[in-house]
């Protein structure tokens, strides 16, 4: 069984410039795994159904504006892995779900960003998963369990999102990027890491009213939702461990988290 991740990808830029976050995703590459292919659930692949990109090609998705031009220069080569999003869609399926296959689906920030830092050999396929950011946590949880085979077969399953992520604080009060973290964010970060560690599973599911300050770092759950995934991957008994915490911008905490089978 793999280990399973969460990490979170912060703003495009974090490819280009030096940074605590950027760094550790370089030092960790892939946690010492050679998977034969990577599943990335990407906060920035939004659907109201599970869908699994099924190119053998991923062209690049550059889902952003007002950032460094040469970021649209970065291309992430590695090969799609058709036959492990067919296998994804059964696994689905089973569990209920009406999961699909989607053509013509290019790398979005939130697959490329990390791992051009993590695995720039880009030499393991990789496919993405769709997130609902209507369905909510315990939703997510239940799609990463049915995900655990894939996890037992050698697929390596990293949920790509952000710990904490409240665009309309950062872009409305113009934090800069080394500004501090308000007591607010890092109250909840500490929150979730004690609860991640602790196994918690019910409070972290419920964590829009059981986590200081939860609605504020997330108004939308988007980039949370593949924690969840992630977790229910590793199975129910997985240990979580958080193997990264930084910040950026004030509001954007860049915690990572390892789950344990």
């Amino acid at each position: 069984m793999m280990t399973t991740y969460f990490i979170s990808h912060g703003a495009p830029d974090l490819a280009l410039h030096p940074s605590e976050a950027a760094d550790f995703m370089r030092r960790f590459g892939l946690g010492g795994h050679k998977p034969r292919a990577i599943l990335m659930v990407s906060a920035h692949y939004m659907a109201e159904r599970p869908m699994l990109s099924a190119d053998l090609k991923p062209e690049m998705i550059y889902d952003f504006g007002g950032f460094d031009p040469a970021l649209r220069e970065i291309v992430y080569p590695a090969p799609g892995a058709p036959d492990v999003a067919e296998e994804a869609v059964e696994a689905l399926r089973a569990a209920g779900f009406s999961a699909q296959l989607e053509h013509h689906r290019g790398y979005d920030h939130g697959t490329w960003v990390p791992l051009v830092l993590m695995h720039p050999q880009a030499d393991i396929p990789v496919v993405q998963l769709s997130v609902n950011p209507h369905a909510g946590p315990e939703w997510h949880y239940r799609l990463g369990q049915a995900l655990a085979p894939l996890a037992r077969s050698g697929v390596l399953v990293i949920g790509s999102g952000a710990a904490t992520h409240n665009l309309r604080e950062l872009f409305g009060n113009h934090y800069p990027l080394e500004a501090p973290a308000p007591d607010w964010v890092k109250e909840f970060g500490e929150w979730l890491d004690a609860r991640i560690v602790g196994g918690d599973r019910d409070a972290l599911l419920h964590y829009r009213t059981k986590a200081p300050y939860g609605r504020e770092n997330h108004p939308t759950e988007e980039h949370l939702l593949p924690l969840y995934v992630a977790m229910g991957a590793a199975g129910d008994e997985a240990r979580g461990e958080r193997i990264h915490t930084s910040h950026q911008y004030g509001v954007l905490m860049m915690d990572a988290y390892a789950f344990h089978a």
